[in-house]
């Protein structure tokens, strides 16, 4: 004797063959639906995890420090270049050497670029020192601009420049200079004139040096 179909509650009768392959095939899709999310969001889990391993497995170097200038070795050797004494400035705590170099030209020029050392100060100061020259090479290294005053640093006399916009595109707003014996000292940048004055002062009794008969 066959066994008669259940009954399906919704429908009060037996499933037809074409509602049961309908339903089974439903019922199968549903299901792949539900892998396939399933299997995303692993995937997606996995992909999180590799990349938090990276970000966390990848070592973090400190960030690279500036070369250290060796200032004193420099002006050593450009002295024995030009065979004429250098300026050099006696840093203290607040400034960094940024470069230090010999450039040629019509006039060689001995170039300093002292910048603060602290990060929470801006701006820098270029010494240049002209070797045989004297105020009328300045205008060389400012846009043309001639000085606008004088000033006394140190017991020492020098020329003010004031360079207003034609030393932005430099990033050079102040300038002051002075001639050290046969050379002429020129000191430039960004720092204010209270900053510039101060190392200017400091290298005074250098300058007084140069300036002496030998």
């Amino acid at each position: 004797m066959n066994k008669s179909a259940p009954i399906v509650a919704e429908l009060g009768r037996p499933e037809t063959p074409e509602e049961t392959a309908a339903r089974k095939a439903a019922s199968s899709k549903a299901y792949r639906s539900s892998q396939t999310f399933r299997s995303l969001i692993a995937a997606l889990i996995a992909t999180l995890a590799i990349v938090v391993v990276i970000v966390f497995a990848v070592p973090r170097g400190e960030p690279a420090t500036a070369p250290t200038v060796d200032l004193d070795g420099i002006a050593a050797d450009v002295e024995s270049t030009m065979d004429s004494p250098v300026i050099v400035p006696e840093l203290d705590d607040f400034w960094r050497v940024n470069a230090a170099e010999l450039s040629s030209g019509a006039t060689p020029v001995w170039d300093i670029t002292l910048a603060p050392a602290a990060e929470d100060e801006r701006g820098f100061i270029r010494v240049a020192q002209a070797f045989d020259a004297d105020a009328s090479w300045a205008p060389q290294r400012l846009n043309g601009i001639a000085p606008t005053d004088t000033t006394s640093i140190g017991g020492l006399e020098w020329d003010v420049y004031q360079l207003g916009d034609a030393g932005a595109k430099q990033n050079v707003t102040y300038a002051i200079g002075t001639q050290a014996g046969d050379d002429y000292l020129l000191l430039y940048g960004s720092r204010s004139a209270a900053s510039t004055a101060e190392l200017a002062e400091s290298l005074v009794p250098q300058i007084r040096d140069l300036s002496e008969p030998s």
